[in-house]
């Protein structure tokens, strides 16, 4: 996983998201979060500068956050999570998976890292989908 600048957020790539919204979790960051086919999870709003949302397992995420969640989902066996209209992803658009907190997977979709990523073309670009088998990648 790169570190885009020093002293800089660390990445996981790009996603690019399905034709029914659907966002595939790329397999370092579907480890590092815990996530398990199956699991259900809470879309959070990303921040005002890079937009985008975040994605945590319900369990991880504080009954308060939950409170102002844009949405729930489900990570299916192929490691994807359906992302509900609130978010505003839509087929096609490419978002920045970044670390977040420990307790949620960042999906970047504009601001200062959104943009320093552009310049990475090493970065990898997650849009097939990614086939974890019995719950790990």
């Amino acid at each position: 996983m790169p570190r885009l600048v020093k002293g800089g957020k660390w990445v996981f790539g790009w996603v690019v998201v399905g034709p029914q919204r659907e966002i595939p979790i790329p397999p370092e960051a579907y480890l590092e979060y815990g996530f398990q086919g199956g699991d259900e999870v809470v879309f959070l709003k990303g921040s005002r500068s890079s937009g985008g949302f975040s994605v945590g397992r319900v369990e991880k995420i504080p009954a308060l956050l939950q409170k102002r969640a844009l949405g729930q989902g489900r990570v299916d066996e192929s490691g994807r999570v359906m992302a509900p209209p609130e978010t505003g992803a839509q087929p096609g658009d490419r978002l920045l998976a970044a670390r977040g907190s420990g307790l949620a997977l960042g999906f970047l979709a504009r601001g200062p890292i959104y943009e320093e990523a552009l310049k990475h073309l090493e970065l990898e670009v997650f849009e097939k989908v990614q086939l974890y088998g019995h719950g790990s990648p």
